[in-house]
């Protein structure tokens, strides 16, 4: 889960497009905060979410970055390490549970680019942005270690952009593009992680960008809520509002702002709507 926005914007946006998501109320945390000190402890948690869904024959969607390759580690250590398989396995049997590795985990971005692609994406637009320039970021655990995550190339992405360009948005380059931007540091570097995000930032202002994209819910904290306590704290000049993928697209299929829970994000998204109009372009389906 990430925050209120990305469930409710995800939800809308899926639902648009006639796609059902289930929750699993018996699903818990993927184990991300317990990766770096009490490894088996991670991987149980993130192997009993695989194997739930398996029970159910059913693959993961998940919002967050963070989720995403969590999930694709534990997906990769399983498949490649026969004793911790056994192991995982034989705690999970105690709630008659049993991972095979017959689903997939999958960011929500893999099943808008990969599952329902860009030409069907394209058909559903009812408007497009015109003159809005966009600054797209990945962020790390969605390309890497890219033999594991396998979302897109790790040092040269483009699917993130092109279903960014769909919308009729233009992706900026910017250098700062694949750098992280500092939320793992907060909390225990506030300062250090203030410089990375305000760095990104400003290269991304620089660029042309009249907004951040991001696909990412610690991302959006960064960028959203830390920027915000850095023009408090900072008196920092740098400005840039951030959103989420779904919330960019969901304009442009049609869905309410309110839907899509704009009114959360702590860096209002004002003037967005001035770049919207109809879209012209002919959406026959064949």
């Amino acid at each position: 889960m990430g925050p209120g926005q990305y469930t409710a914007s995800t939800h809308a946006v899926l639902n648009k497009l006639g796609i059902e998501f289930l929750n699993l109320k018996e699903f818990n945390c993927c184990g991300y905060p317990l990766r770096n000190f009490r490894f088996r402890a991670f991987l149980l948690a993130s192997v009993r979410n695989l194997a739930i869904a398996e029970k159910r024959a059913l693959d993961i969607v998940t919002m967050c970055n963070c989720c995403y390759g969590n999930l694709k580690y534990a997906e990769h250590l399983m498949k490649e390490e026969s004793a911790l398989r056994d192991e995982i396995n034989a705690t999970l049997a105690r709630e008659g549970l049993h991972y095979e590795g017959g689903i997939a985990p999958k960011h929500v971005l893999q099943v808008l680019y990969d599952d329902i692609g860009i030409e069907q994406l394209q058909a559903n637009l009812k408007k497009t942005y015109r003159g809005l320039k966009i600054a797209v970021h990945y962020g790390c655990h969605i390309l890497r270690p890219s033999k594991i995550t396998q979302f897109d190339h790790p040092c040269a992405p483009t699917k993130f952009d092109q279903l960014v360009s769909i919308t009729g948005a233009e992706s900026v380059p910017w250098l700062t593009k694949l750098e992280c931007c500092g939320s793992p540091l907060m909390g225990v570097n506030d300062d250090l992680s203030m410089d990375l995000t305000e760095k990104k930032l400003a290269n991304a202002r620089e660029a042309g960008a009249d907004y951040l994209c991001v696909s990412c819910p610690y991302c959006l904290t960064q960028f959203d809520r830390v920027q915000n306590m850095m023009l408090s704290r900072r008196g920092s000049k740098v400005l840039l509002p951030s959103m989420l993928y779904t919330q960019l697209l969901g304009l442009c299929l049609g869905i309410d702002p309110q839907e899509l829970r704009m009114e959360m994000n702590k860096l209002p998204i004002t003037g967005i709507q001035q770049f919207l109009s109809e879209n012209g372009q002919k959406r026959d389906h064949h």
